[in-house]
């Protein structure tokens, strides 16, 4: 069941009004996420949908979170495969962390494995654009494969406050100790740093459309491909659980490489180079359960100042799921199961 609130909807209802965008009615959507509530505008054209920050996942102030969010969708969408940007709702008294009004799309949830090449293409949509000469305000590092390093390290602070037991703390710092401190042919493209399945949706033709654009940033397009294809990732959403066989995610990256290399001057990255996003994109998986689980129990931040994992944002049934996901994933069995597939596709691919 939804938890936004009917005030909550009350105040999106009188802002749409007050900024003259016409509607016809305002549905909430199921509270499925930890980072937004969705309110479905009924609309005489077309349907957009409304996303309501619960907190910021990059940890900005609202103002700034929501200008971050519409360069996501305004570049993105030049793929053809992301919503639209409709327009923003600036940051009130009614709606603290304001709201970004996008495309609404039609479409059934995606299904493993047989929607992986729909989504490999989705993903080179993105991968083979042109970089802008201006970028702000969408991260762009000078070198995008240490600053994805620097963001797992930076995460694994939070294993000391996680209560985790000593065996896997171990295990989880020997696959950080595997990480290279430099790759060769790290080139950076758009990538939108959260794919994982159940981002997104099927259309009727077989499109499939990257629904959740909030992280978007010029990093490593590796990243994407395993973030879609992880254990930790094709097991996470309820309504499109998969655990894919090694030759379903061998066959998911060659139709990546496939869909890629129809753009001219596009240099493909190493087996090295996607075995390194494999594994970074993995541990800043299990160093973000380290970090939910040491601050869930929190309260929530009563001044919304930026990223806010607090429980009493979502749903409890979604606050037991992630908590069922995150004893799973930082267990040593799958942490042994994910790095023999690492270590299965390094020569495989």
């Amino acid at each position: 069941m939804p938890t936004l609130s009917e005030a909550r909807l009350k105040a999106l209802g009188s802002t749409l009004q007050q900024a003259k965008i016409d509607y016809r009615s305002l549905t909430p959507m199921a509270d499925t996420g930890l980072a937004h509530d969705h309110v479905w505008i009924h609309r005489d054209a077309d349907d957009w949908v409304a996303r309501l920050p619960k907190q910021s996942q990059m940890n900005l102030p609202p103002e700034e979170n929501l200008a971050y969010q519409a360069a996501c969708y305004e570049r993105a969408s030049q793929g053809g495969h992301t919503p639209r940007l409709q327009g923003v709702l600036p940051p009130s008294e009614s709606l603290p962390r304001g709201a970004l009004l996008v495309e609404a799309i039609r479409g059934r949830l995606a299904e493993l494995p047989q929607d992986l090449p729909a989504i490999a293409d989705t993903l080179a949509s993105l991968h083979r654009q042109p970089l802008p000469r201006h970028r702000p305000p969408l991260l762009a590092p000078k070198s995008p494969w240490q600053a994805m390093v620097e963001e797992v390290s930076l995460q694994a602070k939070w294993l000391d406050d996680a209560q985790l037991p000593s065996s896997i703390h171990l295990r989880i710092q020997q696959e950080l100790d595997l990480l290279p401190s430099t790759l060769d042919d790290a080139a950076a493209t758009l990538i939108s740093f959260d794919t994982h399945p159940g981002n997104f949706l099927v259309k009727d033709q077989g499109r499939a459309i990257l629904v959740d654009l909030e992280k978007c940033r010029y990093g490593l397009p590796g990243i994407d491909l395993a973030h879609t294809s992880l254990y930790t990732s094709t097991t996470w959403d309820l309504n499109s659980q998969a655990v894919l066989s090694l030759d379903e995610v061998i066959a998911f990256y060659r139709r990546w490489q496939t869909a890629m290399a129809a753009t001219p001057d596009i240099v493909l990255p190493s087996v090295n180079t996607l075995i390194a996003c494999r594994r970074a994109t993995w541990l800043w998986s299990l160093t973000w359960c380290a970090k939910w689980r040491a601050q869930h129990l929190q309260r929530q931040d009563s001044e919304r100042r930026g990223e806010d994992w607090s429980a009493e944002l979502t749903d409890a049934a979604v606050i037991d799921h992630v908590r069922d996901r995150v004893e799973h994933y930082l267990s040593l069995p799958i942490i042994d199961h994910v790095h023999s597939e690492l270590q299965c596709l390094q020569t495989a691919l």
